[in-house]
């Protein structure tokens, strides 16, 4: 197998593509950041940001391989990913998450002092994620704070100082995604309960789960918007957020049934525009009223 095709078996692995998710919050929370005029944003900066980014996504994610291999093996949906398959052997794959846990703390210390010391602690919670759902039903919370926290280290790392500009975006990011993992769990309802795994699905089934998201959702979009009002956005970011409203209320609308033939479009495919959708609208914003 060719370095290019084992980068790729790596990279399925840790569902790189998904990184669609949290990259346009992050790059938001920066370039709200600098347009208040007291950040110098280099190409160091955008560089060092990147890495940190991608670094810990790919730490998180091969943790969670190597957590929850077993489990995963005995996982009609899960076990042909690549530990169980043996693709990746367990011994590459924590070579792997070690190497990027590394990268993480060293590149958040290049952004400064403060970044790389608060770097530890936010690797416990990216970390300690795959752990929960062996204790909580809350863990699709934890997975959205996880993703939440990219647009609070962005902000901290460029202006070092508190906002509650940035903190409105996490919790938006944090529901929102918590919303769209309760979705995808439903695939793993019946197996979560009889492995005695804890689930929003598993607690309530599938149906009661998606009637639970729509509020969840909803109030993901309230704080969009307070974000996009202490944030000083004008028209062109709400009718985006407008836009992002109507995907998600469609997201709930093909799955009202319980029918989860079209979950990846509902999981993947509606949300990553929604994601990219909240980046442009932001760009389109600033742009116009420039």
């Amino acid at each position: 197998m060719s370095l290019l095709q084992r980068a790729a078996t790596f990279g399925r692995m840790i569902k790189f593509s998904h990184s669609v998710f949290a990259l346009p919050f992050a790059f938001v929370s920066g370039l709200i950041a600098y347009r208040t005029g007291h950040v110098t944003l280099t190409a160091k900066d955008i560089v060092l940001l990147l890495v940190c980014m991608v670094a810990a996504r790919t730490a998180a994610m091969g943790f969670n391989r190597v957590a929850d291999v077993d489990i995963d093996a005995i996982n009609p949906r899960t076990k042909n990913r690549e530990l169980p398959a043996g693709t990746v052997n367990i011994g590459e794959a924590r070579l792997f998450t070690g190497i990027a846990c590394a990268v993480f703390i060293a590149a958040s210390f290049a952004v400064n002092s403060l970044c790389g010391f608060l770097s530890l602690p936010l690797l416990v919670l990216l970390l300690g994620y795959s752990l929960t759902k062996r204790y909580t039903v809350a863990a699709h919370f934890v997975l959205g704070l996880c993703l939440g926290m990219a647009p609070i280290g962005v902000w901290f790392a460029l202006t070092g100082a508190f906002s509650w500009v940035p903190i409105l975006l996490c919790l938006g990011v944090t529901l929102w995604t918590a919303g769209f993992d309760i979705y995808y769990s439903c695939q793993d309802e019946q197996f979560d309960r009889k492995q005695g795994l804890k689930s929003v699905p598993a607690r309530l089934g599938a149906l009661r789960s998606i009637k639970l998201v729509r509020p969840i959702h909803a109030t993901a979009v309230v704080f969009y918007t307070l974000f996009g009002v202490l944030a000083g956005m004008g028209v062109a970011f709400y009718l985006g957020v407008a836009a992002i409203a109507a995907i998600l209320i469609y997201e709930g609308w093909i799955l009202r049934n319980g029918d989860l033939s079209r979950i990846d479009l509902a999981f993947f495919n509606l949300n990553g525009y929604v994601s990219i959708l909240f980046a442009v609208a932001t760009v389109v914003d600033i742009a116009v009223s420039a």
